[in-house]
């Protein structure tokens, strides 16, 4: 079975997380610059089926879109662009960072740790991915 591949978009970094091939699980996969993630997904791609991508739409506590949702777009037209025969889904990405932060902060991480906003991202897309699967 394919794997469902989640992202959580920032300027800087993406956070990437994936489902087990069941679809039963989502863990954090990596964390990559903008710059970077066309080739990094053609690569991951080769070796692993996708069958859908899930993209955090950020959105303000009155539902409204936030300031990062213009760059959000510009990075799912890519995404379909790129990859046009994937399916990709918006979902409400609002407090997955504070909940990433949470979770590491809770499983006693270091302070360095803590402070890796790389890990806050990954951990945020997994959070993102079970979400979306957790609707079903």
């Amino acid at each position: 079975m394919p794997r469902i591949m989640a992202f959580d978009y920032g300027t800087k970094r993406i956070g990437i997380a994936v489902t087990d091939p069941l679809q039963i699980i989502a863990t954090g996969l990596d964390t990559v610059h903008p710059n970077q993630i066309i080739e990094y997904l053609k690569k991951y791609m080769q070796a692993e089926p996708v069958e859908r991508f899930i993209v955090g739409e950020p959105k303000q506590m009155d539902n409204t879109p936030s300031q990062s949702a213009q760059h959000v777009r510009g990075f799912v037209n890519l995404l379909k662009k790129t990859f046009p025969e994937i399916p990709i889904e918006m979902f409400d990405e609002r407090f997955t960072s504070k909940m990433a932060t949470a979770a590491i902060l809770q499983s006693g991480a270091k302070k360095s740790q803590r402070q890796d906003k790389g890990l806050v991202d990954t951990v945020s897309a997994t959070i993102l991915l079970q979400g979306w699967m957790q609707k079903f």
